[in-house]
């Protein structure tokens, strides 16, 4: 079946992303279309990128860096949920997906943001992180106010019209996610 994680975006003490990650799983479980699994980035412990060597060579040194390049690679497609920071993506997530390269090509990604502006502007920043990744990032994205979808700004409680936003992004990115297993294998076959 294809696997599909869904990457927290944050690390911090408190940090709300978990309960929206949380959610999404939840949501995206009851489809039944793919196998999800919650990927958090505080369990990899990814110190402030600290490998010598750039991600596309895959020579890597930590075994931070392998346990979480190991990890991404189980997987045939992503869900990465980000607030916004300074009108970006959080510096966390940003971090950790700078470790890896190879290990995201060829494959499909939905995105979530969540902020006051909806995290429009940190989705379309990692958008073009992705792309660089050679990511395949659907359209439909999950979007979310901390004015109307946090319980005092701190508990995820999505509003029925909110809520909404997250089946188109997944009906897109489950195809994405299988149609790129062929291109993954002419580029392994080329290789």
């Amino acid at each position: 079946m294809t696997k599909i994680a869904i990457i927290t975006g944050s690390t911090r003490p408190g940090r709300i992303n978990k309960g929206v990650a949380e959610w999404v799983l939840a949501q995206a479980q009851l489809r039944g279309d793919a196998d999800y699994e919650l990927v958090d980035i505080a369990d990899f412990k990814l110190p402030v990128l600290d490998e010598a060597y750039p991600a596309g060579f895959q020579n890597y040194q930590n075994d931070h860096t392998k346990a979480w390049a190991a990890k991404i690679a189980e997987f045939d497609g992503y869900i990465f949920v980000t607030g916004e920071y300074n009108h970006s993506v959080q510096p966390a997530l940003a971090n950790a997906i700078s470790y890896l390269n190879v290990e995201f090509n060829n494959k499909a990604a939905g995105l979530v943001g969540y902020g006051s502006a909806f995290g429009v502007r940190a989705v379309e920043h990692l958008r073009g992180i992705l792309s660089e990744l050679q990511v395949a990032h659907v359209q439909k994205t999950g979007m979310f106010s901390l004015f109307t979808d946090f319980e005092n700004f701190s508990t995820f409680k999505p509003t029925e019209l909110q809520a909404a936003s997250l089946a188109p992004m997944l009906d897109q990115l489950v195809p994405w996610t299988r149609a790129l297993q062929s291109v993954r294998e002419e580029a392994m076959a080329a290789a």
